[in-house]
C-alpha cells in the first residue's frame, strides 16, 4: 500500500529561477482594463483586440473556478501572436494558478507512450492547495548576539523578540545563524521563524526603526511591530500539482525526481490512490482542487490517437483548461488520410472556443518592434526603426525581431552604442528571409540534389 504525503513548501521554494530575455520575455499580461477592454498597447501586448478580449473572458472565468475541462483553440497565420496571448494568459494567473506550456511534437520524442505524457501533463496543470497549521514565532528583532568559539569555530548566538506585549530571548542554531546572515537581519527588522523547520523569513522592517538616517533601498517594506503572543498557530497554504504529488510518492528519491527531467511512467494504481487521498482531504476542508491551464503549441502535430485521448480527458471531473493553438488551415489530421480544420477532428473542434487572431498592421509591427528593443537592451534611432518595420512588413515580423539583436552586434563592432539604418541594412544583407531564400531555390534548384521543383511546380508552398 503507497503512503500518499503532502510534499512541504520548503521543498519547491529552493530552485532558482534564471530570467532569459526569450521570444515572448516581454509579456506581462494581456493588457486589459477593469472591463476587459484592450489597450492599445500595454503588458508587452500590440494589437489583437478581439483575440485579447476573448482570452480576457476565459481568464475571468478560470480566476473565478467557473469551467474547467474546456478547451480554447487559437487559430491563425503563422506570427500573429498565439504563443503571446497564450503567455499572457499564464503571467495574469499569477504563480499560484498551474499553468504547463508544452509543442505538440514533444510526446513523439519522450520515452514513454502518448497517453502517458498527456496525462502527465494534464496533472502537471491541476493544483492541489494545501492547508497546514504550523508553530511560528513572529516579532521584532531587539538584538542579536553571535559568539564564535576561538577553538572550534563554531557558532553560537540569542536572538530577543518583541511584540507590543512581550520581549522574549532565543538561542540560534548553526542553520538559524546562516539564515540570519544570508537575509541580513539586523536590530529592527520583522521576522518570522517556523518552529518545525528553523526557516527564518523577513517581513519588513518596523515603523518604529524607520528614519532618515537608515540606509534603505527603495525595495524595503516598512511594517508595524507583531501584536500580542511571540508564539503563534498560522496557517499555512501552499500549492503543488497532482503531478508533483505522483512523483513524490512514486519514486525512491521523492521529490528530487523532479529535477531529473524524464520521470518515467507511473503506474495508474498509484494515481487512484492520490486522487483518493485528495479527495479526502478536500472533503475534511484540508485542500481544495485548483484547475490551471494546459496550453499546447503547434497542436496539429498530434496525432488521432493523442486527440481521441483529449477528447475522453477533457470530460473529466478534475480536467484543466486546454488552449490549443495551431497555425494550420485545411490540413491531414494525423494517423488518418482526412483533413480537417486546422488538422483537428470534428469532435475536437466541436468541445472547442476558438479564437481568431489576424496579421498585424504596419503600426503594431512597429510598436511590437520597440518593445522588443527595450527589452533586448538595445538603442536604435528612430531612422533605423523606419527601416526594420518595412522589413517586417515585407517579409515576417518574427524576421525582423530576429535582425535587432544582429544590427546591434554590428554597431557595437563599429564602436557604436546605437543602431542606424547602416547596421539593419548590414544585416538584412547577410542574413536572408525565408522569401529571398525561396526565391534562390527557384533560381538555382537545378544546382541542387534532387531538383524536384522542375518536376512539379505546382506542389512548391511556402509557408
Amino acid at each position: 500500500m503507497t503512503t500518499v504525503n503532502a510534499p512541504k513548501i520548503s521543498e519547491y521554494k529552493e530552485a532558482t529561477r534564471i530570467e532569459r530575455v526569450g521570444a515572448q520575455s516581454h509579456i506581462r499580461g494581456l493588457g486589459l482594463d477593469g472591463d476587459l477592454e484592450p489597450r492599445n498597447i500595454s503588458q508587452g501586448m500590440v494589437g489583437q483586440k478581439k483575440a485579447r478580449k476573448a482570452a480576457g473572458i476565459i481568464l475571468n472565468t478560470i480566476r473565478a473556478g467557473k469551467i474547467a475541462g474546456r478547451s480554447i483553440l487559437i487559430a491563425g497565420q503563422p506570427g500573429t501572436g498565439k504563443t503571446a496571448i497564450a503567455m499572457g494568459v499564464a503571467k495574469a494567473l499569477g504563480n499560484d494558478i498551474p499553468f504547463t506550456a508544452m509543442a505538440g511534437s514533444e510526446i513523439f520524442s519522450l520515452q514513454m507512450s502518448k497517453t502517458e505524457s498527456l496525462t502527465q501533463a494534464f496533472r502537471r496543470s491541476i493544483g492541489v492547495r494545501i492547508k497546514e497549521e504550523t508553530e511560528i514565532v513572529e516579532g521584532e528583532v531587539v538584538e542579536i548576539e553571535i559568539d564564535k568559539s576561538a577553538t572550534s569555530g563554531a557558532k553560537t548566538g540569542k536572538i530577543t523578540l518583541k511584540t507590543t506585549e512581550m520581549e522574549t530571548v532565543y538561542d540560534l542554531g548553526a542553520k538559524m545563524i546562516e539564515s540570519i546572515t544570508k537575509e541580513k537581519i539586523s536590530s529592527g527588522d520583522v521576522i518570522t521563524i517556523d518552529k518545525v523547520s528553523g526557516r527564518i523569513s523577513k517581513l519588513g522592517r518596523s515603523f518604529s526603526k524607520a528614519s532618515e538616517f537608515d540606509a534603505l533601498g527603495p525595495q524595503t517594506r516598512h511594517v508595524q511591530c507583531p501584536e500580542g503572543e511571540i508564539e503563534k498557530r498560522k496557517e499555512v497554504v501552499h500549492t503543488v500539482t497532482l503531478h508533483e504529488i505522483d512523483v513524490i510518492n512514486s519514486r525512491q528519491k521523492g521529490f528530487l525526481d523532479l529535477f531529473s527531467g524524464d520521470t518515467g511512467e507511473i503506474d495508474s494504481e498509484i494515481r487512484d490512490q492520490i486522487d483518493s487521498k485528495v479527495a479526502e482531504w478536500k472533503e475534511e476542508g484540508k485542500a481544495d482542487i485548483v484547475p490551471g491551464v494546459l496550453f499546447i503549441d503547434e497542436v496539429h502535430m498530434l496525432d488521432i490517437e493523442c486527440f481521441s485521448f483529449l477528447n475522453r480527458a477533457l470530460e473529466s471531473d478534475k480536467a484543466p483548461i486546454v488552449i490549443l493553438a495551431t497555425n494550420r488551415g485545411i490540413t491531414n489530421i494525423r494517423g488518418t488520410t482526412y483533413k480537417g480544420p486546422h488538422g483537428l477532428p470534428i469532435d475536437l473542434l466541436d468541445r472547442c472556443l476558438i479564437i481568431q487572431t489576424e496579421p498585424y498592421n504596419e503600426a503594431e509591427i512597429r510598436s511590437i518592434l520597440e518593445i522588443r528593443c527595450e527589452e533586448e537592451d538595445v538603442e536604435m534611432t528612430e531612422e533605423a526603426k523606419e527601416v526594420l518595420t518595412k522589413i517586417g512588413v515585407d517579409t515576417t515580423l518574427r524576421y525582423a525581431i530576429q535582425l535587432i539583436t544582429t544590427a546591434n552586434l554590428v554597431a557595437q563592432k563599429r564602436k557604436s552604442n546605437e543602431v542606424d539604418v547602416e547596421d539593419v541594412r548590414r544585416v538584412y544583407s547577410m542574413f536572408i528571409d525565408h522569401v529571398r531564400s525561396t526565391q534562390y531555390l527557384r533560381d538555382h534548384q537545378a544546382e541542387y540534389m534532387f531538383d524536384e521543383y522542375q518536376k512539379q511546380p505546382q506542389k512548391m508552398q511556402v509557408e
